[in-house]
C-alpha cells in the first residue's frame, strides 16, 4: 500500500528555483513520485509511494522553506502509485491560474471547517461556487453548487465580476488552493461574505460520514486513481486514453467506449492514425497485463 500527500502553503519565497534540483533528487532517492510547484507565492504539491520515504520528503521540503505546517495537508492511501514519475516545477504561481496573488490579503481569509460547512450551503442566502473545471463539476460536487463551466481559471474575473458585493459566496475546490486565488481576488475587488471549505473537497470526504454528507458524486483527481470517493477511497471512474476525460461506468458501456481508444467525449474526433496509435497501445497493456507485468497505465489492473 502506497501513501499519498497533498499539501500547500501560501508565503513569499525568495530564491525558490535553487532548490528545485535539490527536492528532485531528494525524491528520487526515496523513490516518491508526484509534482511539486514552487514559486514566489509559496509551494504546492502532491506526492506518493512508502510511508515512511513520503514523510521524509515532506520534512526535507518544509525544511528548505522553514515551513512549520502547511495551510492544508491530506493524506490517502493506494495499492498502487498514483503518478509515473518525480516532477519539480518552477511556476510564476503557486498554482497556475492567471489571477495575482496577495499574499498580505490571506490573513484575512474566511475558513469554514467541514463540520460546518453544510449548515453554511444550506443557508439559501449563500451563492455556493464550485471553482473547478467542468469536468470535475460533472463528476462530483455538492448539492446546489453552481459552476460557471469556464475551462481555464483565466477566466474566472469575468465570472465574478457579474457578482454583487454584498452576496454571500461559499466557495470549494479540491485542495483549497484554487479558493484561495479566488477568495484573494474577491477580497482584492471589494467582496466582503467570501468563505471556502477548509482543506476543499478532500478534508470534507475525510471527515464527514457519508450519511451526513452533502457531496454528490465522486472527486476527480489529477492522477492515476481518477476519482476518490469517502475517506478518500479509489473511485470508479476510468481515464480515457484517447481524450483524457474521465469515464464512468455508465459511459464505459456506450458503443463510442473503446478501451484504451476512445469514449463517447472523442469518439468522433479522433484521426485513424490516432486511432491505430492507441490501438497498439492498448494491445501492449493486454500483454503486459496477460504476462501479469506492471505497465505505465497501473489503473487498467
Amino acid at each position: 500500500m502506497y501513501n499519498i500527500q497533498g499539501f500547500y502553503k501560501i508565503k513569499s519565497i525568495i530564491n525558490y528555483s535553487v532548490h528545485k534540483e535539490k527536492i528532485k533528487a531528494y525524491l528520487l532517492s526515496k523513490s516518491v513520485k508526484g509534482t511539486v510547484i514552487l514559486s514566489s507565492e509559496g509551494i504546492n504539491g502532491t506526492i506518493a509511494g512508502k510511508k515512511s520515504n513520503v514523510n521524509s520528503c515532506i520534512k526535507f521540503i518544509k525544511d528548505k522553506f522553514s515551513i512549520d505546517n502547511f495551510d492544508s495537508a491530506n493524506s490517502s492511501t493506494c495499492r498502487f502509485l498514483p503518478f509515473y514519475r518525480a516532477k519539480v516545477k518552477v511556476k510564476k504561481e503557486v498554482v497556475p491560474i492567471g489571477l495575482k496573488l496577495i499574499i498580505s490579503e490571506k490573513k484575512k481569509s474566511r475558513y469554514v471547517d467541514p463540520n460546518k460547512w453544510n449548515k453554511l450551503i444550506n443557508d439559501k442566502s449563500v451563492t455556493l461556487i464550485d471553482v473547478r473545471k467542468p469536468f470535475e463539476h460533472k463528476v462530483g460536487t455538492f448539492e446546489g453548487a453552481v459552476n460557471p463551466r469556464i475551462n481555464s481559471f483565466r477566466e474566472f474575473p469575468k465570472y465574478f465580476n457579474k457578482l454583487k458585493k454584498n452576496n454571500k459566496i461559499a466557495m470549494f475546490c479540491t485542495g483549497g488552493i484554487r479558493c484561495e486565488k479566488a477568495s484573494n481576488f474577491l477580497k482584492q475587488k471589494g467582496f466582503k461574505n467570501v468563505f471556502q471549505l477548509k482543506g476543499g473537497i478532500f478534508n470534507y470526504l475525510n471527515k464527514i460520514n457519508i450519511k451526513k454528507s452533502l457531496w454528490k458524486g465522486e472527486c476527480f483527481v489529477f492522477d492515476n486513481r481518477v476519482s476518490v470517493k469517502h475517506e478518500l477511497s479509489l473511485g470508479s471512474y476510468s481515464m480515457c486514453r484517447g481524450c483524457r476525460m474521465p469515464i464512468s461506468v455508465q459511459e464505459k458501456k456506450s458503443g463510442k467506449y473503446k478501451e484504451g481508444i476512445s469514449c463517447p467525449y472523442c469518439y468522433g474526433k479522433l484521426t485513424k492514425l490516432q486511432k491505430d496509435r492507441f490501438s497498439m497501445r492498448q494491445k501492449q497493456i493486454l500483454i503486459a497485463k496477460k504476462l501479469n507485468k506492471s505497465h505505465i497505465y497501473q489503473k487498467e489492473y
